[in-house]
């Protein structure tokens, strides 16, 4: 047991970086979580040193030298001014950082509206126009604003991602807002934080922040419609999607499926995963995904058509949408 205690000392520290983790910031609303959080840390580690060093002393101590823990005025001031003070003056400062985190930064932030459903997210773009939705992954530009206008399609659900901001609810019939705003590019993971049904744990997400130049090229791509077939495979694909009746849930811009059921797949090759962040997107994920949904997450409203299509139109199929970036 004592050999292991390193390697999970480790183990902790290491959840303390990374791509889905309140103490690695990638935004002002966040560092000033990740500022709280410290403060928070240490003065509970300071506050249990002293006492503990307080019982230590209590316990060994001479009996002369104890006897001053006794008095009224160390009681009083002791027990009853210090924690008083302390915790008053940490409650003064979360409270402070609490406003800080929600008061608007912009008169012009950039709209993004997400869904929350079972178990998946709907992403749109409103103020980019018409036919700009994607799923499971949210775009946004580097040092702009962003205010995301949260609700939930079926049960209560909650969007965190922990670098940028702390969680929010999405409640049914409800709106509520967060601003965020991410200071340099790369991907981080968000995730669900509000049981939602079986399959709450795999409910999770990637924001990509770009560059902005970088970011009106991909909406403008997402607006786009799909591209048309390169290769007679990629043609058979398309023709068994139509088939198989996929475009009574699923949306591809471009063509006559326009389903909202499920999510919209007009450049579902181009994300970074498909099942809400189950598995990274290719041909093999998608076919595997497209055969067996029911296998990889339980519960979702994806049926199986493993046992309806033969293996040769499930890779038609995948190497289409695989296709579509």
């Amino acid at each position: 047991m004592r050999r292991t205690a390193p390697y999970l000392v480790l183990l902790g520290l290491g959840a303390c970086s990374g791509v889905q983790t309140p103490l690695h910031p990638w935004g002002d609303q966040a560092a000033r979580i990740a500022v709280l959080s410290w403060v928070l840390f240490i003065g509970g580690t300071a506050i249990f040193a002293l006492v503990m060093g307080l019982l230590a002393y209590a316990l060994f101590a001479p009996a002369r030298a104890r006897q001053a823990m006794g008095t009224r005025g160390f009681v009083i001031g002791g027990g009853i001014v210090f924690p008083t003070v302390t915790l008053l003056a940490l409650l003064v400062y979360s409270l402070g950082v609490s406003r800080a985190v929600v008061l608007p930064g912009s008169d012009d932030p950039l709209r993004i509206e997400v869904i929350g459903r079972q178990y998946w997210w709907e992403v749109r773009y409103p103020d980019a126009g018409e036919g700009a939705v994607t799923a499971n992954e949210l775009h946004l530009p580097v040092g702009r604003e962003v205010e995301l206008l949260l609700s939930s399609g079926d049960v209560i659900h909650s969007l965190w991602i922990p670098n940028l901001h702390g969680k929010m609810d999405m409640i049914p019939g409800r709106v509520n807002r967060q601003r965020v705003r991410a200071d340099r590019p790369g991907a981080m993971r968000g995730q669900c934080t509000e049981y939602c049904g079986v399959q709450h744990t795999f409910m999770a997400f990637w924001a990509v922040a770009q560059e902005p130049a970088e970011f009106d090229a991909w909406l403008a791509r997402q607006r786009a419609p799909v591209p048309e077939p390169a290769t007679e495979e990629q043609a058979r694909g398309r023709q068994v999607f139509g088939e198989a009746g996929c475009g009574a849930c699923h949306t591809v811009r471009g063509t006559e499926w326009q389903g909202r059921l499920g999510p919209d797949l007009s450049r579902v090759g181009s994300r970074l995963s498909i099942g809400a962040g189950m598995m990274e997107t290719h041909r093999g994920t998608l076919a595997g995904w497209i055969a067996g949904a029911q296998d990889i997450k339980p519960g979702n409203a994806m049926p199986a058509y493993g046992r309806v299509l033969e293996s040769t139109d499930l890779l038609a199929v995948s190497i289409w949408l695989e296709s579509l970036r």
